[in-house]
């Protein structure tokens, strides 16, 4: 990686984080294949402009993810590359309920629980009257101690008040709905495109503002047709997938 190729480092953020996410991309694109030998510690240093445990810090970090390995006394190299985590959209489910299927490891940071007023979007969605107050959920969702996504939810008001007292760093509200509030769940409307991360999206997701995301819109309701929650899921690109089988006939 030469360094007229590499972008420039921005204070607001750590710099082993920014080094990570750079090496990362490098790695995931491509531009490093599988057994590849990185820049020396000395090289990256000079390239980035930045300190030995700096360096040692973002490498480390790429190590644990499984994305290099080292070998003493010859450096860092780029290991046989993993498959991204997919969750399957054949059935609906929450999140860290398919993933721990597949052999993950997902909890959650709850940023923000708070009432606000549904605009028009949110009122459509719900069933209720715009300007009416809603809860808003909005939690920072890990798989494997990496943040992936980004889940900002609005719930009817009296539901959201009771959610709001449950465990929601560690348990799926799907599975708190249908195991502790017998309300078993019927349908997801889902509406996917691609985004850009902004500057805020980025910082929570530790990645670089304007790379690419996956947007989710989604609308559950239980049994019975009635609306529970409206969705906006921002998931990093280069941590996760959707899959879906579609049958001809």
């Amino acid at each position: 990686m030469k360094a007229d190729t590499l972008p420039p480092l921005h204070a607001s953020q750590p710099l082993h984080s920014q080094i990570r996410e750079h090496l990362r991309a490098a790695i995931l694109d491509g531009r490093y294949h599988e057994h590849d030998k990185l820049p020396s510690e000395q090289q990256l240093m000079t390239q980035f402009g930045v300190s030995r445990i700096t360096v040692r810090h973002a490498l480390a970090a790429l190590q644990q993810e499984g994305l290099l390995f080292k070998v003493a006394g010859k450096g860092c190299f780029v290991s046989r590359p993993a498959a991204k985590p997919v969750q399957t959209l054949a059935r609906l489910q929450g999140f860290a309920e398919a993933m721990s299927q597949r052999g993950h490891t997902a909890c959650n940071r709850v940023l923000r629980l708070a009432p606000c007023p549904a605009d028009t979007a949110i009122a459509t969605a719900l069933g209720v009257d715009a300007g009416s107050e809603v809860m808003e959920i909005r939690r920072l969702r890990y798989l494997d101690q990496q943040p992936v996504s980004l889940d900002i939810s609005y719930f009817p008001l009296a539901l959201g008040q009771r959610l709001a007292r449950e465990d929601l760093a560690g348990r799926d509200i799907f599975l708190i709905l249908e195991n502790d509030y017998a309300t078993p769940l019927g349908h997801a409307d889902l509406t996917i495109h691609a985004c850009v991360a902004d500057t805020d999206t980025a910082g929570q997701l530790g990645c670089r503002s304007g790379d690419a995301l996956l947007h989710v819109e989604r609308v559950t309701r239980a049994a019975d047709g009635q609306p529970l929650v409206l969705d906006y899921l921002y998931y990093r690109a280069d941590r996760f997938s959707y899959q879906l089988r579609i049958n001809r006939s």
